[in-house]
Parts: structure tokens; sequence; C-alpha cells
């Protein structure tokens, strides 16, 4: 006999996946339009600068949402694969993404939780992953609303941290979704009950 069983979110995982590499290239594209228009603010550049932010927009609001819903239905799993009801519940795991300050911790916390939950409480090297992915991509969301659109190296790291950020997501996503369709250890059975 096996112990629990879930169903790995593999399709929105791959879904999540495919917007996440889509959104770091169209970020990509936005910043060097934006750098473009600094330099020259022509019609052309303004319509081209327009147009990407609002592709990117549209693509990285897309790619937040997958992630978040292959998330909550990793974060549901989890607490099935473990047991642990010391997960957090409720909407609180996707609003705290979007509460100011707060989404600059609460959102590593909940991850790491769901990982070590999905990793049968074992703590080790995706830790690391975790916290690397988390750390660029603050040093990202940081960085580019104080950088000048004209300072080429900073738009250089702005989109060099972006795409690693990306690549990261993508690896953790994979390697959540892994460890939450592995066979799992059947439970210990009670010991019977001995008639005297």
């Amino acid at each position: 006999m096996t112990g629990p069983t879930v169903k790995a979110p593999w399709i929105l995982a791959r879904c999540a996946q495919g917007a996440i590499a889509v959104a770091a290239v169209a970020d990509v594209f936005r910043a060097t339009a934006s750098r473009a228009r600094a330099l020259q603010d022509t019609a052309a550049h303004q319509d081209t600068s327009g147009t990407t932010w609002l592709v990117f927009t549209y693509v990285m609001l897309g790619a937040a949402v997958l992630f978040l819903v292959w998330f909550d239905q990793s974060r549901h799993n989890a607490q099935v694969i473990s047991g642990d009801a010391g997960l957090a519940t409720g909407a609180w795991p996707v609003v705290g993404w979007f509460v100011p300050f707060a989404n600059l911790v609460l959102p590593r916390r909940f991850v790491l939780d769901v990982l070590r939950a999905s990793a049968g409480g074992k703590r080790g090297r995706d830790e690391i992953l975790v916290n690397v992915w988390w750390g660029v991509w603050l040093a990202h969301a940081l960085l580019v609303p104080v950088a000048a659109p004209t300072s080429l190296p900073v738009l250089v790291l702005g989109e060099a941290l972006m795409i690693a950020a990306g690549v990261l997501a993508i690896r953790l996503i994979h390697r959540m979704t892994a460890l939450q369709a592995a066979p799992r250890p059947a439970p210990p059975s009670p010991a019977p009950l001995s008639h005297r």
C-alpha cells in the first residue's frame, strides 16, 4: 500500500513555466524600447515603447495568474502529502504576494513551506534554489524602479536579473511539481488488537 496520492499539477506547471519564459523575453523588449524612447523621444519610439509595455503587462499578468494558480494547487497537494495543518490556508498565501512590504518576505516563506511539505519535511538543496530565486527576483524588482532608463549597464543588469529569476522560477516549478508526483511510502499500519 502506498501513502497519500495527489495529482501533481503538471499542466498548470507547464503553462506557468511557458508564461514566465515569454514574460522574461517580453521584458527585454520592453526595456529596450523604453531605453530607445528615453534616448530619442520620437513618435515611432513612443509607439513602440507603448506597445511593448502593453504586451509585457498582459504577458506578465498572465504569468503571475498561472504561477499563483499552480502555487495554490501545489499548496493543497502539500497539505495532503504532509498532513500539516500548519501550512498557511485560505487566500493569504496568494494575497500575501500583493501586500506592500509583506510581499518582500511572505512569498518566500510560503514557497519554502510548500516545498518542505512536498519533500516530506526534509530540508535540503531545494531551499537554496528558493533563496537564490527570491534574492534574484527581489534584486530585479528593487533595481528597475530606481534605474535610469538611459543607462545601458543598468539595463543589462536588470534584464539579466529578470531572465535569471525566470529561469530559476521555471526550475523551482519543475522541482516542486516533481516532488509532488513522487511515490510516497505507505504510512505504518496500526498494530492489530490482540484478543485475550
